[in-house]
């Protein structure tokens, strides 16, 4: 058993996590980030970055390498599947900057800008425990890390926020399909974010480059759908017979898609009232990410408050290692105080987007004729301006 002594452990390398090691580098802060899997997790195939998640790429030095690699989108379309006509658009120009990302390209190249051995794969976290002004973090292998600042970054089922009390998210209802198609002659989309909503189901097509297209579906999930997440060409079918009155165009996407380029995933949420009752940070642990604020896909700001957090926990987190300390205690002082900050910048943040999120999902996915009326008739424009709203936030340079 080997105990290793660490200033900081960032526990997950997923967007959170790598933003906030990435934050902290460029800051001359080292971090040592812990990943349970033997590689990166670059599984997911794209989402939606909007105009927040782009200043904090700024803010960490890579926007301008992503940019390159994928289009800027100009248009949000809504359609309703069951009429086939469009029932709002709304202009993503201007002051917005969307795009639809690869998940692994993001991940990819936050990692490529970390230096070498920051990120230490197969290291599993089994059990956490205090000690003074430390943390002992036991791993899988039976290393102990002593670390003086512990970040969970490690997703929805995270052990930091089971330790800070958090209990799991809870099931939204809903389940999810995405795909990705390559068409390696061109794909033919304009710069649009597409989405179809009715019968039940909503779903989205929206080109990442020139020749990807990155796919969702969202469904409720009735007891004879159970089971078609083992069989891909059952979910493919059970996808392709749901898509309503669509073009060809739209209908080719999704049978075009390799049925192992597709995965299936159930929606979960953390529930507002558990951030305002329970501590985003303690002493010198907290959480961010998905741990954090864990949910549903309907206004696409997963990914970008990840972005968010990383940038304002390596902001805090320097002012607390940068100064001289006379001692121990005072930077454990510093720490704490320095968490806290980020927690008041969060906790309103993550509650509002939760909930947002949630409430525009079940508006979108509900089949309701009155429901229906509303959001294609009335709702349909609110509904575009609401992503925008949520995408108008500044989460600040690292200094």
């Amino acid at each position: 058993m080997l105990e290793i002594v660490e200033d900081i452990v960032i526990v997950g390398a997923g967007i959170a996590g790598l933003t906030t090691a990435l934050g902290l580098h460029r800051l001359g802060i080292g971090s040592l980030v812990l990943e349970s899997s033997d590689t990166l997790r670059t599984y997911g195939y794209a989402f939606a970055l909007w105009s927040n998640a782009w200043k904090a790429l700024d803010a960490i030095g890579i926007g301008h390498i992503l940019r390159e690699k994928h289009n800027r989108l100009s248009r949000l379309v809504s359609t309703s599947s069951v009429s086939g006509l469009p029932t709002a658009q709304l202009s993503l120009e201007g002051n917005h900057e969307v795009r639809r990302i690869n998940r692994k390209v993001l991940i990819e190249t936050l990692s490529d800008e970390l230096p070498k051995g920051t990120i230490r794969f197969s290291s599993k976290v089994v059990h956490i425990q205090d000690s003074g002004s430390f943390k002992l973090i036991h791993l899988a292998d039976g290393n102990i890390l002593k670390s003086k600042v512990l970040i969970g970054c490690d997703g929805v089922n995270s052990v930091v926020a089971k330790f800070l009390g958090f209990g799991k998210p809870s099931f939204a209802g809903r389940a999810s399909i995405r795909g990705y198609v390559d068409f390696k002659g061109g794909h033919g989309f304009g710069p649009d974010f597409l989405q179809f909503f009715g019968n039940g189901v909503r779903y989205g097509v929206t080109p990442c480059d020139d020749n990807g297209v990155y796919w969702f579906f969202t469904y409720i999930p009735s007891p004879q759908d159970i089971g078609i997440e083992n069989d891909p060409a059952t979910m493919k079918q059970f996808v392709l017979s749901k898509l309503g009155n669509i073009s060809d165009k739209i209908r080719s996407v999704f049978e075009n898609t390799d049925s192992d380029n597709m995965i299936w995933s159930q929606l979960k949420f953390r529930h507002p009232l558990d951030l305002l009752r329970f501590n985003i940070s303690k002493d010198n642990v907290c959480i961010a990410g998905d741990a954090l604020h864990a949910m549903t896909p309907d206004i696409g700001q997963g990914g970008c408050s990840a972005l968010e957090d990383g940038v304002i926990l390596a902001r805090v987190l320097a002012g607390a290692f940068v100064g001289k300390s006379s001692g121990e205690d005072e930077e454990h002082e510093r720490i704490k105080m320095g968490l806290k900050k980020y927690a008041r910048e969060r906790r309103w943040r993550s509650v509002w987007l939760v909930s947002v999120a949630y409430v525009v999902g079940f508006v979108q996915q509900s089949d309701g004729a009155l429901i229906r009326f509303l959001r294609d008739k009335v709702f349909a424009r609110f509904l575009g301006g609401v992503l925008l709203r949520m995408s108008q936030f500044d989460c600040g340079s690292l200094k």
